[in-house]
C-alpha cells in the first residue's frame, strides 16, 4: 500500500476543523513548552528530516521538536532527482520510518513522494509553498487576538512561495487575503484563486489589515519599480493599533523593509516565529494520531 492518506503538502490539504484543533493545540503546546513540560506525543515515533533546498530554521524546529516529544530524528541525505527514483526512495524511507518531513524545491517531487510514501509527508517548504509558516503565524495570530475568524492578511509581496500559502490558507479558513503588489508579479494560478483572495496594486488596503505580511523582494526588479511597496515605520504608523507586522524572513533592509520598521512595536516577526516550532509540533501530533 501507498500514498498515506494524511499529509501537508499544501496549507489546504487539511479540513477547516482540524486546522483549528492544531491550531488551538499550538498554543497548549507553547505553555507546555515555557514550562518545560512536553507531552511525550511521538514517543517511539522515527522522523525522517531531509533537506534538500538548505535552510535552517524550520527544519531545526522540527528536530528539536521531535526529540522534545520523545521521538526519534533522522537526518536523511537524500537528494531527489539525481540517481534513484522518486517513488523508490519513498518506499525505502517507508520501510524504516513513521513520517517523512522533506524540505526541497519542487513542489512536483515533494507530490510524487507522498503519492508513493506509506506514511504521512510533511512539506517543510518548496519554491513553490510554505504551508509550516503559514501555520505558525496564524497558531501565533490565535494566541495575540484568540480567534482567526474575519482576518484581513494583506501580502505586500510578489508571487512567490510566502504568499501562496497564504492564498492557500484563504481556500481553507475565514480569512481574507489581499496580494499589494504592481500586476507583473501578481498570483494568476486558478488553482488558488478564491473569492476570499484578490490582489491590488493599492497600497491604501494596508489601512485596515489585521496582519501585514512580506517577503524578499524578486530579483527580476527594474530600477525603482518596488519603492513604493517598502514597509517603513511610516507606513505602520498608520496601521491600526492592534494590527500585526509580520514581515517573513530572511529580511532585507533596505529593500522590502526598513531597519526603522524591524523596531516598530507593531513588528511581531520575533515572537511569531517562536510559534512556528509550537505548530509543527502540534501538526506531527495530529498526524502521528
Amino acid at each position: 500500500m501507498t500514498g498515506s492518506a494524511r499529509n501537508f503538502l499544501e496549507f489546504h490539504d487539511i479540513p477547516e476543523a482540524e486546522l483549528r484543533s492544531i491550531v488551538v493545540r499550538a498554543g497548549e503546546l507553547a505553555e507546555a513548552w515555557d514550562k518545560r513540560a512536553m507531552p511525550q506525543s511521538l514517543a517511539g515515533k522515527r522522523v525522517a528530516l531531509i533537506v534538500d533546498d538548505g535552510g535552517w530554521r524550520n527544519t531545526t524546529a522540527f528536530d528539536l521538536g521531535i526529540q522534545a516529544m520523545g521521538g526519534i530524528c533522522a537526518h536523511v541525505p537524500v537528494g531527489f532527482n539525481v540517481r534513484e527514483e522518486t517513488s523508490d526512495l519513498a518506499g525505502y524511507l517507508g520501510n524504516w520510518f513513521d513520517m517523512l518531513v522533506i524540505r526541497t524545491k519542487e513542489f512536483a517531487t515533494l507530490k510524487a513522494v507522498a503519492a508513493a510514501s506509506p506514511v504521512p509527508v510533511i512539506n517543510a517548504r518548496t519554491r513553490s509553498n510554505h504551508p509550516c509558516e503559514t501555520l505558525g503565524d496564524l497558531a501565533y495570530i490565535k494566541s495575540r487576538r484568540g480567534s482567526i475568524d474575519g482576518l484581513k492578511v494583506v501580502g505586500v509581496a510578489a508571487d512567490a512561495n510566502i504568499l501562496r500559502s497564504w492564498a492557500e490558507a484563504s481556500i481553507a479558513l475565514p480569512i481574507e487575503v489581499v496580494q499589494v503588489y504592481p500586476e507583473r508579479w501578481h498570483i494568476s494560478d486558478a488553482a488558488l484563486l478564491n473569492w476570499r483572495f484578490r490582489v491590488s496594486t493599492d497600497m491604501g488596503e494596508l489601512s485596515d489589515a489585521d496582519v501585514v505580511i512580506t517577503d524578499s523582494w524578486p530579483s527580476d526588479i527594474a530600477g525603482e519599480a518596488l519603492d513604493g511597496y517598502r514597509i517603513g515605520a511610516d507606513v505602520l504608523d498608520r496601521l491600526r493599533e492592534d494590527a500585526i507586522f509580520l514581515p517573513c524572513p530572511p529580511v532585507t533592509r533596505g529593500e522590502e523593509v526598513t531597519a526603522q520598521a524591524m523596531e516598530h512595536p507593531l513588528c511581531r516577526s520575533r515572537a511569531a516565529k517562536a510559534f512556528l516550532l509550537h505548530a509543527q509540533n502540534a501538526l506531527m501530533e495530529w498526524l502521528a494520531a
